[in-house]
């Protein structure tokens, strides 16, 4: 199960983070487009040092291996602009890789050397307000012919719609509004768990 960070600061995030972890949390996506480096660094040292082998770094990829970090995500616009070979040597020193996509051709293309990519959004968004795909995700995902690459469910991810989207042939789910926007993130967290577990 995948958590993907608020775009921005929120109250208690690092401290919901480390709880997250501390209740299974397998996998934490960092997502703050704004952040300059040194916001970076400051969020990052503020995780405790137990939990980043279990980061995901989508900006500032540079500062991994300062912090022990190797798993690296690239947007949509970055894997673009990122030649092949500067991917495979990220591989060779053994970083796992992501990415996201927006259609099923890409993912079909999508280079051997991505682990997983996220794909969405599957439902409307929780944390977008109007932000929903016209996308047959059900029909998309019977023609997939890519399975070295897990895929990813995002957008919308609560735990009633956990089952659908793992039915639809996604891989994994990522979850991001039903946690940052609730009251009980830590209790949300564990029912998604439970619910994806029991699939």
């Amino acid at each position: 199960m995948i958590v993907i960070s608020n775009p921005t600061l929120i109250k208690n995030e690092i401290s919901t983070i480390n709880l997250l972890f501390e209740n299974g949390m397998e996998l934490f996506h960092i997502r703050k487009p704004d952040f300059s480096v040194a916001e970076m660094k400051a969020f990052l040292f503020e995780i405790k040092s137990d939990y980043r082998q279990n980061l995901v770094l989508h900006s500032h990829h540079q500062l991994a291996v300062e912090f022990g970090i190797h798993r690296i995500h690239f947007t949509e616009k970055k894997r673009n602009e990122t030649s092949e070979e500067s991917l495979k040597k990220w591989k060779e020193n053994r970083f796992t890789l992501s990415t996201s996509i927006h259609k099923m051709a890409d993912f079909e293309k999508l280079s051997a050397v991505f682990d997983y990519a996220f794909f969405g959004p599957v439902f409307e968004s929780i944390s977008k307000t109007n932000y929903i795909s016209d996308i047959d995700f059900e029909k998309e995902l019977k023609q997939r012919n890519n399975i070295k690459t897990a895929l990813i469910a995002v957008g919308g991810i609560t735990s009633e719609r956990i089952k659908i989207a793992l039915k639809y042939g996604f891989d994994d789910v990522a979850l991001l509004g039903t946690i940052w926007n609730s009251n009980n993130p830590i209790e949300n967290y564990k029912l998604c768990q439970q619910i994806a577990l029991s699939y």
